[in-house]
Order: structure tokens, then sequence, then C-alpha cells
């Protein structure tokens, strides 16, 4: 898209005409994917008549994006779009700054379509949780999209936008992406700036890219990355070229296979494709070796104390009087704080409870004190690992194919299981990217590469290897 439009061949108007023709072809009646819930159509015109008289002007112009349209997932503020987490408690919202990553993708030229659809303030596995109605998967619309960043996947992978960005909390970009069928990029942690990132655990939150392709995601990965100084856990370290390829094959890479990735329970289909994505790295010359995570085992339960743990303070601030809607005709103090505090919905209040029962006097030590530990030593495993001569891990993505519409939601701890082989990276701040490696009976199946810190390019290198020899057809859209 971006050489069409540099060469003159095509204009950045019809590129929005296009995301909006391809929206209403997804959109409407009760199997509508539902994966925006706002769009400005007449504002990214407006954008991309700005862009198209640039790029007459001079064809050379250096903004990596210039008239390309994306999506945004809806816990990323923004001046021009109401900002909702998913949540009725910030309904009608609209942020007075835009957050790093958007300005950096406005400076970069970038067409911005509108705000996707969520769980709720990123809670969830599914974007079944959203207030505002689930998801459908594009691919299989009686089947969830992955979560929480399921909308912003979906509109990549119906073709409405090119790329998209979504935020990570325990594997919320790259899930959803392996559902999907489309790339997603967990940064290291502190790579991109969470300034207007919306918080959910912030020890764990990062603002991810989703795209077609394994470029697609990485030129806006390194558009958006880099030093901010308003976020003081935003690393003053240079972002490495990703989009453009400066080394080509695996010779030399050392790829690390967990074997606690591949337990018996693990769906056959899954396994088989992500067998053969070894085998190509193999084929790339890539030396493949068997390792062991062994504290990978603790992952999930240390993951659903801390995160809940940090959410519970994070959400404190909306409660009617400093941030979300505030409920009227109220009496007391805390009817006010009762009754707004009501809109969250089911999967929010059970997270803030459990966050409050582990930080509280008499649990503290018991549980939220041994998830850190535990997070330590899940690290600690991965650094072992990387010191031994890995330079990266093969897994799957998720342990099954897209699970069907409301086929988890009467079992938390079912749909906790999702993110069973994405939450041990997001507890060590790695990067890590899921991609296509197949499909079995028509469902996609993602691999993910998780790599040591600041790896970014490595992973993006390794991955554009893997996409180009498995050359996979895309999916159909239903």
């Amino acid at each position: 898209m971006s050489r069409a439009l540099r060469d003159g061949d095509l204009r950045a108007g019809d590129l929005v005409d296009s995301a909006e023709a391809a929206l209403s072809l997804v959109e409407g009646g009760a199997d509508g994917i539902n994966a925006f819930l706002s769009t400005d159509f007449e504002r990214a015109r407006q954008r991309a008549s700005e862009m198209d008289d640039e790029l007459r002007d001079d064809a050379e112009v250096s903004r990596p994006l210039a008239g390309i349209p994306v999506a945004l997932k809806d816990n990323i503020v923004t001046t021009d779009h109401f900002t909702t987490c998913g949540s009725r408690i910030l309904e009608g919202y609209r942020s007075p700054f835009d957050a790093t990553a958007v300005r950096r993708l406005r400076d970069a030229g970038a067409v911005i379509i509108g705000k996707t659809n969520m769980d709720e303030f990123a809670m969830g596995s599914s974007t079944e949780s959203s207030a505002y109605g689930p998801t459908r998967n594009p691919l299989d619309r009686q089947r969830v999209p992955g979560g929480s960043s399921g909308g912003s996947a979906a509109a990549v992978a119906a073709g409405i936008v090119p790329a998209a960005l979504g935020s990570e909390t325990g594997g919320s970009v790259r899930q959803p992406a392996a559902f999907c069928g489309v790339v997603g990029i967990k940064p290291t942690y502190g790579r991109v700036s969470r300034y207007g990132l919306v918080a959910f655990a912030s020890s764990l939150d990062q603002i991810g890219t989703l795209g077609r392709t394994v470029d697609d995601a990485a030129l806006l990965l390194e558009t958006i990355a880099g030093a901010d100084p308003y976020d003081a856990t935003c690393a003053h370290r240079p972002v490495p070229p990703l989009a453009h390829p400066t080394e080509q094959g695996l010779e030399g890479v050392t790829v690390g296979v967990p074997e606690e990735y591949f337990p018996d329970s693990l769906d056959a289909g899954v396994r088989a494709r992500c067998d053969e994505a070894r085998r190509v790295m193999e084929a790339l010359g890539a030396t493949v070796r068997e390792v062991s995570l062994p504290h990978t085992r603790f992952a999930i339960p240390a993951y659903y104390v801390i995160a809940p743990a940090e959410a519970s303070s994070n959400l404190a601030r909306f409660d009617g009087v400093r941030y979300g809607v505030r409920a009227r005709g109220v009496v007391t103090v805390d009817d006010l704080y009762e009754r707004s505090r009501a809109l969250f919905g089911p999967e929010v209040k059970r997270r803030i409870m459990l966050g409050t029962f582990t930080l509280s006097a008499g649990h503290h030590d018991a549980y939220y004190g041994r998830a850190r530990q535990a997070r330590s030593r899940i690290a600690a495993d991965f650094e072992k690992v990387f010191a031994g001569g890995v330079d990266l891990l093969l897994t799957p993505t998720a342990p099954t194919t897209p699970f069907r519409l409301g086929e988890r939601t009467a079992d938390p701890y079912e749909m906790y299981l999702a993110d069973v082989f994405t939450v041990a990276a997001s507890l060590s701040g790695l990067p890590a990217l899921s991609l296509p490696v197949g499909a079995v009976e028509g469902l996609p199946v993602g691999g993910q590469l998780i790599g040591p810190r600041w790896s970014e390019a490595t992973l993006v290198r390794a991955a554009r290897e893997v996409e180009s020899a498995l050359a996979l057809v895309p999916l159909t859209v239903a």
C-alpha cells in the first residue's frame, strides 16, 4: 500500500473507502463481527486528503505510514474518539490528550479509522466481556476472536485495516492474533511508552501491534517504539530497524523448544502445525534443541494473583468522583460509590474482588508475596535458557484453535487457561510474537516466538523467514 501511494497508483482516500466498504460487509445483522466501538470516516477522509496532498508534492516524504489506515484498541486514549475501555463506566469519555503511541502514528502519517472492541478494561481472553457485546471471529462467526484485543485482531483479519494497535497484559495481542490468523507482537516491557494506555496491571501492560504480515506488524512497532519522557518505565534504548531485513536465513540461530509448552493435553492439530514450523526453522539453518522451563506451571496462578491485585488498585479511581460515570440521585457517599461502580461488568468485579482479597491484611504474604516469588523464578528460567546459548524459543501461542462463543463464559478458570502459553513471557517482561503456522479444520493455529529482552529484531527476522517458507494462503473471511 505504501509503495502504491508513493508511486501515485493509489490514493489514501481510496484506502479509507476500501476500509469502510470492508467494514460494511462484515457488520450488520445478528452475526456482524462487532469489531469497532466507534469510527469516524469523515475525519479519516480529511486526514487521507492531507496525506494525498503531501505525497503528491513529495513522493519521497519521510512519513513511513503516510496514508495507511490503522485501528486502535479502545483503551488507548485519543482526543478525537471516545475511549470507553469496553465499559459502561467510561461511556462518553473523551481524553484531553493523545497517547504517545497515537501521537507517533499521527506523526508517521497514519490515518486512524476508529477504536476497536475489547474485553472490558482488557480483562478477558475472548472479547466476550465487553459491555457493548462480543466480537465475533471473522473466519467463523460462531467462534471467539480471542481477547482482550479481539476487536483489533478481527479488524485486521477481516481486511478492514492492514494493521492495528492492541494491548498486552498476559497475552492479549498474541492470543487473538493466533485465533484470527494474523501476526501479533508484544514488545519488551519498556520498549513502547504506556503513556495514554488506560492501566490494568501496570507492571505487565504493554501496547502491541497486529498486522496481516510480519513486516506490517513490525513497521507499526518500529513507529511507536522508543523513549518517552512521559513514561518513567520506558527505556532509553535505540530502536533497531524492524520492518526492513538486514539479515536473511536462520544460520547460526539456536531455537529452544520448551517441553512444558507441549504437554500430552495439547491439541493434536496445534502440535502438528508447531512441529512443522520447527522443521521449517531447521531447514532454514537454525539449530533446534529441547529445553526446560520448570516453573512454567506457576505462570497462570501467579498471573491471576498479580494482575488482579494491580487492577484493584488501578481501578479504584473509577468511583464516580475522579473518573467514570457518576450515578444520579444519590444521598450518601457510600451510595455514590456503590451505584457508580455497579456499572462495572461481572469479570471486572471478579478481578477487583480477587485483587482486593490478595492484598488485604493477613493474606498479602500468603498470596501476593508468593506470586511475586513465582514470577521471579519464571523469569530466572528464561534467563538461564537464554544464557545457555538459546536465541529464541518456539511454542504454540494457544493450546487450542478458537473456541465457540459462550463455551467458556460459565467457567472462568477454563477461560483463563486460554492464556496458558502467553502469560509467562508477560510476567518476565520479554518480547514475544505470534504468527500463523497453519490451520486445523479451517481454523488458524498460531506459533509463538519468545526472545530475551530487547531482541525484537531477532524475533521479527525469524518470523519473517518462517512466514516466507510456509507461504500460507490466508484463510477466507466468513
